[in-house]
Parts: structure tokens; C-alpha cells; sequence
């Protein structure tokens, strides 16, 4: 049996509850429930209950590892130049997130996982588009060019499991959650 896995950082309420109300205005948005936003440090995909269990035990030794960091929503953008495909929240640069998501990508990597194929880009994913103008995604762009999240401190990150629907929203389910002590 193998377990559709990813690490993240779970979003403060204050964030995640302030993001529903800025997502409107595009039309062919699949927007993300609010329990479907967090920060992806690095999908892992499939993996085997073995490979599983040896990504807990290092995901744990990385938390350990690793000290808290503040973190901001700055921005949103889109994946798709011609054909948008995703709209996103970004992240003010921060130093020790990237740090975070490396130290993921080596992990899986000890763990016999493939290679991530795309460079880290942190964000929090608002919708998936399907068919959606351009000059409409545009528009969201711009509209919501200034926003800025306010400041937290994550304190760990999350394991979770995703399991895909037809016709609905992903469900994650958390399976492990490590607590930064760096």
C-alpha cells in the first residue's frame, strides 16, 4: 500500500480565514477550500509504507534541526503565462522556508523518492483554472497586487496524505505534524 504524501506548512487561522474572501472575480476558478490552504514544502508523491516510514523519521530529525522563522503572504500570482492554470498567494522571501523545503528535498531523496523536477517556488495555491480569460486572471493579479499577510512564526510543519476526488477537492489528512526545536 502506498500513501499520496506531501509536507507543508499549516497555515495560522488568521491567514487561511482571511483568503476565502479574496478569492473571487475569475471565472473558471476551482477555488481551494479554506482546509485545503497551506504553504507545500515539497509533494512527494506515491510513496511505499517502508519509503513512508523513513520519511517520517527524517522529517522528524529536520524539525529538530530546525528553528522557528517568521513568514508573510506577499502578493498572488499565476502558473501560465498564455494559459493560466493557477492562481496563488505568494511568499515575502524568506531564507530559512527555502532552507526548510531543501532539507525536504534531501530527505526524499534519502529516501529513494524521485527528484523534484521544479525548483522551490513557496506559495499557497487559491484555485486551479479551467478555461479562465486571461485578462481576468490579470485583473485578480493586479487587484491584489498590495496584499500582504500579517507576519507569523511557524513553529513546524505537517505531513500529509492526499486522497483525489472526481468532481471535489482534494482531501488531506494530516499523518504527522513535527514541532521546530532548532
Amino acid at each position: 500500500m502506498s500513501l499520496r504524501l506531501f509536507a507543508a506548512l499549516d497555515l495560522p487561522d488568521e491567514i487561511a480565514d482571511a483568503l476565502p474572501p479574496l478569492m473571487r472575480g475569475v471565472s473558471g476558478a476551482r477555488w481551494r477550500p479554506r482546509e485545503n490552504l497551506q504553504l507545500t514544502l515539497r509533494f512527494f508523491d506515491d510513496v511505499p509504507e517502508p519509503a513512508a516510514s523513513d520519511l517520517d523519521a527524517a522529517l522528524e530529525e529536520i524539525a529538530l534541526a530546525t528553528a522557528p522563522f517568521d513568514a508573510q503572504l506577499k502578493g498572488v500570482g499565476f502558473f501560465g503565462k498564455e494559459e493560466p492554470h493557477a492562481l496563488w498567494a505568494d511568499v515575502a522571501p524568506n531564507e530559512p522556508l527555502r532552507a526548510l523545503a531543501a532539507d525536504c528535498e534531501r530527505a526524499a531523496r534519502r529516501c529513494g523518492l524521485k527528484p523534484e523536477a521544479r525548483k522551490f517556488m513557496p506559495h499557497v495555491t487559491l484555485a486551479y483554472l479551467a478555461g479562465s480569460k486571461l485578462e481576468r486572471v490579470i485583473a485578480f493579479e493586479k487587484r491584489l497586487a498590495l496584499y500582504e499577510s500579517a507576519v507569523w512564526t511557524a513553529t513546524g510543519f505537517v505531513l500529509f496524505s492526499s486522497q483525489v476526488r472526481r468532481n471535489a477537492p482534494s482531501l488531506y489528512r494530516e499523518e504527522a505534524s513535527y514541532e521546530f526545536l532548532g
